[in-house]
């Protein structure tokens, strides 16, 4: 005959459960990256599908447009510098779209394909949460052997791209 478990065991089994599931959720949200950070090599996908790896020690410049507005703005202006501009600064330019709903993917997808510049799909949302952000800008992480050298946003539009890649 089994001994049903004393209440200490489940609350100690309980205890066990949470703490646990605290532990991993802390793992899967790291913190943003700051200054000093090593930024972490990362597959995706390009907006034609095509597969990339990010190669930290390999970029001086890693953009991330956080929404849809600040990344419609940005496209705009990296287009106007040409397809080759973010090449030419060892540059990266990565589009958030996680959480985008399907009927959006399905608009959004070939009007992304039209761009000639490279936008790598951030589709993760624990490698978008990587990145600090501010309302309405473009993070702007400058690299130096893989890690953060330093951080800033760039307004699309409103501020010229060549005066935040120095």
């Amino acid at each position: 005959m089994n001994a049903a478990p004393t209440p200490n065991l489940m609350i100690q089994t309980i205890t066990r459960i949470i703490t646990l599931t605290a532990l991993s959720i802390g793992i899967a949200h790291a913190a943003p990256y700051a200054v000093g950070s090593k930024v972490e090599s990362f597959t995706a996908k390009d907006q034609h599908e095509v597969a990339f790896t990010f190669k930290p020690a390999e970029t001086k410049f890693l953009l991330i447009s956080h929404d849809m507005e600040t990344g419609k703005k940005a496209n705009a202006a990296l287009t106007a510098l040409g397809k080759d501009f973010l090449g030419t600064k060892k540059a990266v330019y990565v589009a958030n779209i996680h959480g985008m709903p399907g009927v959006g993917r399905m608009f959004a997808m070939p009007k992304m394909k039209k761009y000639v510049h490279r936008i790598i799909l951030g589709d993760d949302a624990a490698l978008i949460a990587r990145f600090p952000e501010q309302k309405d800008k473009v993070t702007v992480l400058r690299l130096a052997d893989g890690k953060v050298a330093a951080i800033g946003y760039w307004s699309p539009g409103a501020e010229p791209l060549d005066g935040v890649l120095k």
